[in-house]
């Protein structure tokens, strides 16, 4: 059976599975504001003309929502790109070996914290190198084209950076992968090392004592990739696709009567597309991984576009010779729909135009 909403039918056939105290809160949360998204168990504004009338529900905008991810990931990446200034930038994709996934797998609050570590190995090599500050944006993400736990980065840097000593900015810093990739190890191992002297991390995993294997890892080349210079545009539509959005491509999702799955899962090394069945059971262990925690960023900023850097982001817009751009406004629900479809839905069939006369109190499903 194939859906326009597949995550909602399969979340509406596999209720009985995680609407239940036994799933963590923010998990049944997401899960239930994606259900009711769109319906009358969130309420609608009543609009209306002479002759006609319509109601416009309510939207979750939960973070993990397919529909109201989509719009606010384009929103933000349409704000980014109007903070960043328009130079060339450099993006990078940190890798995290096998070996550690476990760890960060079943601790959450170590897996937010490699971003920071990964802003400050770059921010100290670009320090060390060239004595200059660089722009960081960091994206997290979590899974691989098998809906697998794997998380990496998408690291955005600029390709230049500003050498306060002689208050000038450079426009060009040669990137050294390898180099980068050491300081990568090195913080990533100092900073499960230090979660083990803190006893936040068991000792051993799988048996195997954590200390050897982090020296084990520290011998071993990990895999950093560093692209040619990019704008700030191809990046954010880039790595940006999954900000605010669950890892699984609606049109490559297909739900079955019985909350079975079937996904096409993306093969990158042979460039093709493999089935991949799921049971309900595995297929909500998989959407479980993957969903962020609360009040959990999956964009941040470092370097220069750190919050307390901002008057020294306006002296790089100076030096630069640029102005910055305000944030650009949202559109609300019938501008976007003017927008994306080219029909406006508070016109009615005969041209007039719909006035919004009231609301619907949600109502339980």
């Amino acid at each position: 059976m194939i859906s326009q909403h597949p995550l909602k039918q399969f979340l509406g056939l596999s209720r009985e599975q995680w609407d239940h105290s036994g799933t963590p809160a923010h998990v049944r949360g997401s899960f239930l504001s994606i259900l009711n998204c769109g319906t009358v168990a969130l309420g609608a504004e009543v609009y209306a003309s002479a002759t006609e009338w319509k109601l416009v529900y309510h939207t979750c905008k939960s973070r993990f929502c397919p529909s109201c991810g989509q719009r606010a990931t384009e929103a933000r990446q349409e704000e980014l790109e109007a903070i960043l200034p328009d130079i060339p930038y450099v993006g990078m994709t940190l890798t995290i070996p096998e070996e550690f996934r476990p760890i960060l797998q079943e601790n959450r609050d170590l897996l937010h914290g490699i971003p920071a570590m990964a802003a400050e190995a770059i921010q100290l090599w670009a320090k060390a190198r060239y004595g200059v500050r660089i722009l960081v944006v960091v994206v997290q993400q979590t899974f691989g084209g098998f809906l697998n736990f794997h998380p990496y980065l998408h690291v955005m840097v600029s390709a230049g950076g500003l050498q306060e000593c002689k208050n000038r900015w450079i426009h060009r810093l040669a990137w050294d992968e390898r180099g980068l990739m050491r300081a990568w190890r090195y913080a990533v191992i100092a900073f499960l090392a230090e979660a083990l002297k803190k006893k936040v991390l068991k000792p051993t995993l799988f048996g195997n004592d954590l200390m050897n294997i982090f020296e084990i890892e520290h011998k071993r080349e990990w895999h950093v990739f560093i692209t040619r210079e990019m704008s700030k545009a191809h990046f954010l539509q880039y790595a940006g696709r999954y900000i605010r959005r669950p890892p699984v491509a609606r049109h490559r999702l297909k739900i079955f009567k019985d909350a079975t799955v079937e996904y096409l899962a993306k093969e990158t090394r042979n460039d093709r597309f493999q089935p991949l069945r799921f049971s309900s059971e595995k297929f909500l262990h998989v959407l479980m991984q993957h969903l962020p925690s609360p009040r959990r960023h999956g964009m941040r900023y470092f370097g220069l576009l750190a919050p307390r850097s901002i008057r020294m982001l306006a002296a790089v817009f100076m030096l630069l010779g640029q102005k910055r751009r305000p944030k650009p406004t949202r559109l609300d629900w019938a501008s976007l729909r003017l927008k994306c479809f080219g029909k406006d839905p508070l016109v009615d069939d005969r041209g007039e135009r719909m006035h919004r006369v009231g609301r619907l109190s949600p109502q339980a499903a």
